[in-house]
Formats: structure tokens, sequence, C-alpha cells
């Protein structure tokens, strides 16, 4: 006979599995293929920086200078506090956002970029701080500047893929790269969005890849010492959420140059 403990335990664990009103862990979160759709939802908190209708800062701390208010982003973008951030390993991932307890706002989700860190924002077990623009977009109409001065309000969230219509992934090679030295910002990354690890190989050796470390942000670097590197360069990418690997071959031509960015299909390793 089913004792009453084990009944109560099992009802327990059933609704910690189906409960959406659980704090936010990015740890417990992870499934193998992230959707473009929302699939479950998050409690959180939310603000506001910068112009109302602007990115917040202009590049913040992924490094992605002013990419963050051009196509494809175009200011739809957020800071978030730091059980988000990891350390800029979240760099580039996708979420959205909506807001329902407010008069102002709609409870229609806005779709939003990380792109800059917020290390303050610890009052919750997740936070995004928002562009004005991001944050004014889930105003019902001609109620932003309501929505605004509410100043923090509590969100749902939920992480989904990111998806680039007619963009392929993107390394913008640092100002300071040279045969010795080599950094990267990794732009666009379609699905994850974000970054655990990369490699880098050159033309000199067959599967020799070394690994690049993390500079900050979505910065990656890899010092040659002194053995300079050989064009055309192939890179790996590997995400954080699902550790899935794209590879970017010979992405980095033989006649590259620093500060222009490269773009690459990519093969799913």
């Amino acid at each position: 006979m089913i004792s009453l403990r084990s009944i109560l335990y099992s009802v327990t664990v059933f609704c910690c599995l189906f409960d959406e009103s659980f704090s936010f862990n990015p740890k417990r979160t992870k499934q193998f293929n992230l959707s473009h759709t929302p699939t479950r939802w998050y409690n959180g908190g939310a603000t506001w920086y910068g112009s109302p209708d602007g990115c917040g800062s202009e590049g913040g701390s992924c490094g992605y200078g002013d990419l963050v208010s051009k196509p494809p982003w175009n200011s739809m973008v957020t800071a978030v506090g730091p059980s988000l951030y990891q350390s800029g390993k979240e760099c580039g991932a996708c979420y959205e956002v909506k807001c329902t307890k407010h008069k102002s706002c709609s409870g229609k989700p806005v779709k939003v970029v990380v792109t800059d860190s917020c290390p303050g924002c610890v009052s919750e077990s997740a936070h995004f701080d928002l562009s004005g623009k991001a944050f004014s977009a889930m105003a019902l109409p001609g109620q932003c500047q309501e929505l605004r001065n509410a100043g923090k309000l509590e969100v749902r969230f939920a992480r989904v893929a990111c998806h680039y219509p007619g963009n392929t992934i993107a390394f913008h090679v640092d100002q300071g790269s040279s045969a010795y030295y080599f950094a990267v910002v990794i732009e666009y990354e379609e699905g994850d969005g974000d970054v655990a690890s990369v490699q880098l190989k050159d033309s000199k050796g067959i599967d020799k890849w070394c690994d690049m470390q993390q500079s900050w942000g979505a910065v990656w670097k890899l010092d040659a010492g002194g053995s300079p590197l050989k064009p055309p360069l192939s890179i790996k990418v590997t995400s954080q959420y699902s550790r899935q690997t794209l590879l970017a071959e010979n992405v980095i031509p033989t006649n590259w140059q620093p500060g222009c960015s490269y773009r690459s299909a990519v093969k799913h390793l």
C-alpha cells in the first residue's frame, strides 16, 4: 500500500516541476534546444536606463560597440544582473520580457538581446535593466511615458532562441590584433546566442585547435607567443546553453585587417 508520505512527496515534486513562479536558476532551466517561442516563463524585475527611446548605453560591457543601435538589434537590448550575465558568458543571449501588473502594461512580450551588465541589479533572482526603447515597447499604445515613470516593474521573462534572418555569424577583429595576438568580438550567433568557449586554428597545422581566452564580455583572445598565426583562420564557437558547437571554416582571410568584420556560414558539429 502506498503511504501518505509517498503521496505527499510525489505531489510536492510534481508541483515543483510545473510551478512557473519559482525563482530563476540558469543551471536548472537548461534544455537541449531553445525554441523561438517561449516555453517557460519566470518571474523577475525590470528597470530602464539611457534615453527614453535609446539603446541604454552605446556598446555596453559585452563589447558590441555601436552595433546595439543598428539592425538587427535596433536598440532592443538589455543589461542584466549577475545571475544572468554570468561574467559575460551570456552576452548575445535572447529573452522575451513582458509586464502585466502595471496599468500601462500591454502584456505583450518584447524580444531583447543581452549586451550589457548591471552589477547592482541583485534585488531579484533575475533582473533586466532594459534600454529605454525596449522598456517602452512593453507599454500600451500612447502610454510609454506612464510606464517609464513607474521606474521599476515586476516582469515575466523567458529564454528564447536568437534569430537573425539575412545575417550570418560575424567576427569583428579587435584593433589591437596582429599575427602574434588575435582578438575577436563574436556577433549575431543564431540559436543560443551565448558563448562558453572559443577555439582557433590557423593554416599551419591540420586539426591543431588552440583555446582562446575570454578577454571581457563577448571578446575572445589568443596570444600566439613567438609563433605567428598563419591565415586563413578557422574558429569554433561552443554555446553556454546547449553546448552546441559551430564551425566557421577559414572565416578570417589571408588579407585580414584589424577593425574589420568577417562573416561566415557555419557547420553544426
